[in-house]
């Protein structure tokens, strides 16, 4: 990975014409990142959607979480999708977009205006589904793009536009490609 400087607020602010200008309907699956195992990236030019696994070989499946009252992995957050404009402004470099831990990363408005959760999308042969559960950054998002990138996501147009992005849930199963295009139904 290369060495990247870290942007400050205002240098992320500045981004922010780029960002609105994704599409609202159709966009552009430009990345797909398995995490086999934690700290562990793969990137791929195809991948398998699944309604029970999410992204086969990713370990969503096997993840704990805080959200669910048996700390099994939550249904509604199968998929983390970023939007490739905001994460090229934050990461610089697309060799480090994975280091956001999302697993897709699409050319389209992810806006609660544009994406309210139960938004469905086509994607190669799958379909996927918005959901509510808000993606706000972790601390390894801090550590790989810093304190103010977070602040950044998580300001007040931040969240409106879902800078950290959004989480979805597969609801058919199927085969994505990176430079498939995601509809809006």
């Amino acid at each position: 990975m290369s060495d990247v400087k870290m942007l400050t607020k205002q240098e992320l602010e500045a981004g922010l014409p780029l960002v609105r200008q994704a599409p609202k309907d159709q966009g552009v699956l430009h990345l797909i990142v398995r995490r086999p195992q934690e700290d562990a990236r793969e990137v791929l030019t195809v991948g398998n959607l699944d309604a029970i696994e999410g992204l086969v070989g990713d370990t969503w499946c096997k993840r704990k979480s805080s959200r669910t009252e048996d700390g099994r992995p939550h249904p509604d957050m199968q998929l983390n999708i970023m939007n490739s404009r905001a994460i090229e402004l934050i990461a610089q470099s697309q060799d480090r977009w994975q280091l956001a831990g999302d697993q897709l990363f699409l050319d389209l408005d992810l806006s609660k205006e544009n994406l309210p959760a139960g938004t469905r999308l086509s994607l190669g042969t799958a379909i996927i589904e918005v959901t509510a559960q808000p993606h706000t950054g972790c601390k390894k998002f801090v550590e790989r793009f810093g304190v103010d990138a977070m602040k950044f996501v998580n300001s007040e147009v931040g969240r409106e536009l879902q800078l950290r992005g959004i989480n979805a849930k597969v609801i058919q199963s199927g085969e994505i490609r990176v430079g498939d295009i995601a509809t809006k139904l």
